[in-house]
């Protein structure tokens, strides 16, 4: 990879980072597919050239690119991650045109592969229930994976935003104001309301439990923590969610995304609007929150031609 490609993807890399404040983890993602991306440039095959340059680099690589992903030996990427990919490819060539090292944006036209739509995974209110039941007890970590999935389904939190939650963002909001601030994606903060159910399980979770669990480690802030007294891991959250479903009996895969699913099907199947559901997901398109509606109305579908003595 020559020189000026390596400096440019450098200088993109910092200016996501710090001018635009991207996460680490983010950060991390553009610098992988980015890296694919310049070592494939390296080596383009035909009808694409091999590049040394900025300037050298055409539409035809980026589309021979795209259909590279979907082909290539060792690993063919699946539709959303080629289209992950492109989004970061087609955000350094705007980086490009924007600090006029190139004249022209050759991704601008290049478009992604269509998506199939995904309907979300969520569980019934039954099997949510079952599940929270599954937690029930007074042992210091039975207190604490209530609380934690209680927590997730009343919010519909990412897992993410959940296990940094530290114990001062929850001590007067969440049990005095009924409410808690969770900090998403690009770091937008959003206020979600708590029931009843999560608040009384974080209240007993942090009188009987956290400070037996603190006692264990090095002092921290965080809300949620392990048996040695560390904050709970994506994936320790992951496992404790497992294992609950798993004792109840739930025949369906279960994940901390599955709460989150659940919680915006549950609201909208109870009369949301889905405006309300997407300031409450965080999401930044209502595009994205409508998916639920499908999930809804499928519901819908199935009742009437259960019921209906024509539907059939």
């Amino acid at each position: 990879m020559s020189a000026p490609i390596e400096a440019a993807l450098d200088s993109y890399l910092r200016h996501v980072s710090i001018e635009r404040g991207l996460a680490a983890n983010t950060v991390a993602a553009y610098r992988r597919d980015l890296t694919l991306y310049a070592g494939w440039l390296q080596g383009a095959p035909p009808p694409a050239e091999p590049v040394a340059g900025l300037r050298q680099i055409t539409a035809a690589h980026i589309s021979a690119f795209v259909r590279y992903l979907s082909c290539r030996e060792e690993s063919p990427l699946t539709a959303a991650s080629i289209a992950r990919v492109l989004s970061t490819v087609r955000g350094f060539h705007r980086f490009l045109l924007e600090e006029a090292l190139v004249d022209v944006d050759v991704a601008r036209e290049t478009k992604p592969p269509k998506l199939a739509m995904r309907l979300p995974k969520a569980i019934s209110i039954e099997q949510v229930a079952a599940l929270l039941a599954a937690t029930d007890g007074d042992d210091l970590l039975q207190l604490r994976d209530k609380a934690l999935l209680e927590l997730l389904y009343a919010t519909g939190a990412r897992v993410s935003e959940v296990v940094s939650l530290n114990v001062d963002d929850v001590l007067a909001e969440v049990l005095d104001e009924e409410v808690v601030r969770l900090t998403g994606k690009g770091d937008k903060q959003r206020i979600v309301p708590v029931g009843s159910y999560a608040r009384s399980a974080i209240n007993a979770y942090l009188v009987r439990a956290r400070p037996l669990l603190s006692a264990r480690g090095a002092a921290t802030p965080a809300l949620f923590l392990g048996v040695r007294g560390q904050r709970v891991s994506r994936q320790n959250a992951w496992l404790i969610i497992r294992a609950a479903a798993e004792r109840a009996g739930l025949s369906v895969a279960v994940s901390p995304h599955t709460l989150r699913h659940s919680f915006a099907t549950h609201l909208l199947a109870g009369g949301a609007d889905v405006r309300v559901v997407q300031e409450l997901l965080g999401h930044s398109s209502v595009a994205t929150t409508q998916i639920y509606t499908l999930v809804t109305v499928d519901t819908l579908r199935d009742m009437y031609t259960t019921a209906h003595p024509r539907a059939r």
